[in-house]
């Protein structure tokens, strides 16, 4: 199905981006799953090429398309090539950078965005802790007031580039009476005495990507270090949600099309009982069942697009983009496992892997009962 959302400056832009990733990531990815981390290389070197500053203003370095169709386009190109790339570019230029750009001062802004935009400030965002995960008005990391210093201290855990982050968004406490209006987002940098690592989580899956916990002893900052206004945080966090729920639904439906679009090539060239195995009855029927299934849900994520790109998206859309997507993905990929029949269970195969990342996707961002909970709650129920 022709896809009628993007133009021209879209389809050169995604060729500039598959240009990269075939050159500086493809080779590299088993370095990149047994290191569990992308190297500091890769990220300047996506700096160098612009993928990183999307969402910043050309002053402070970045690139601002202004049009979120080139961040489904980069994020689409990452998660071809696997889970892990949407997920840690995606946390980095589409999450967390917008922290900065839409609730920083001026000064901020200049200390923190070239960096963000070049590479070499790598960006993590800290919400989940290991007493809670969806229930961010739950937090029980704090930021107590001592002269003109904030003393943070706290945990959090499953950070996406935790273990190698130079500064994390982080919501803590400030105001623990006023309870979900008491939160606050602080940009820690990592360099800060009384802000340590845990070692790097042994996951599932997306083995690339690194993920930590972080934890704060009596970790000094100030007002400078404020995004946004304080006890905000919560409202904060609620307004980026959206585009964050969005950004995971786009790499979710590009990641199922590409192993689904491998499949019917092995159910082409495997053969069984002397044909191939693509002609069978049940899985001819079944692969029918599946392209729809991509094609139906790629229909409504374009309009989703679109919708974010005009600033029309609403959190309730994106909340069934989330749930839906990562259901579809998991879905599909199943299926495509069962197809490969005992090799899909094999890591050296694309689709075992594949598999594996994806079940993560259908928990972070907001559960998918969450978002099942907030469709509901629009629903008058």
């Amino acid at each position: 199905m022709k896809r009628e959302i993007y133009d021209e400056d879209h389809e050169a832009f995604r060729g500039s981006v598959k240009e990269f990733l075939d050159r500086s990531v493809v080779p590299h990815v088993e370095q990149h799953a047994s290191e569990k981390a992308l190297p500091r290389e890769f990220w300047l070197e996506a700096g160098k090429q612009g993928f990183l500053g999307l969402e910043i203003p050309e002053t402070y370095g970045g690139s601002e398309a202004g049009d979120y169709r080139f961040n489904a386009v980069l994020l689409e190109e990452l998660a071809k090539v696997n889970a892990a790339l949407p997920a840690c570019v995606g946390i980095h230029a589409d999450i967390t950078a917008p922290y900065i750009v839409q609730l920083c001062n001026e000064e901020q802004r200049q200390r923190w965005l070239p960096g963000v935009a070049s590479g070499e400030t790598l960006l993590a965002i800290g919400m989940t802790e290991p007493s809670g995960g969806s229930d961010l008005a739950g937090l029980k990391s704090t930021a107590v007031r001592d002269g003109d210093d904030w003393v943070v201290n706290g945990s959090k855990t499953f950070i996406t580039n935790g273990y190698s982050a130079d500064l994390v968004i982080t919501a803590v406490r400030t105001s623990p009476e006023k309870k979900a209006r008491g939160i606050t987002l602080f940009a820690l940098p990592a360099t800060g005495e009384g802000f340590s690592r845990g070692r790097k989580l042994d996951k599932v899956g997306q083995d690339e990507a690194d993920t930590s916990e972080l934890n704060f002893s009596n970790l000094r900052v100030t007002d400078d270090d404020i995004v946004g206004e304080l006890d905000n945080g919560f409202i904060h966090m609620m307004q980026n949600l959206p585009q964050e729920r969005l950004g995971c639904a786009i790499a979710n439906v590009a990641h199922a099309k590409q192993i689904l679009a491998e499949t019917l090539v092995y159910a082409k060239e495997r053969k069984a009982f002397g044909q191939g195995i693509g002609s069978f009855q049940h899985n001819k029927f079944l692969l029918a069942e599946l392209v729809t299934q991509i094609d139906v849900t790629q229909a409504f994520m374009d309009q989703c697009i679109v919708a974010h790109a005009k600033g029309e998206l609403t959190a309730v859309d994106a909340a069934k983009a989330k749930w839906w997507t990562s259901q579809v993905q998991n879905d599909v990929l199943d299926h495509c496992v069962q197809l490969y029949g005992g090799y899909g269970y094999m890591n050296e195969y694309r689709v075992a892997r594949a598999w594996r990342d994806a079940r993560v996707s259908k928990i972070w961002a907001g559960s998918n009962e969450i978002m099942k909970e907030l469709i509901g709650r629009d629903l008058g129920l």
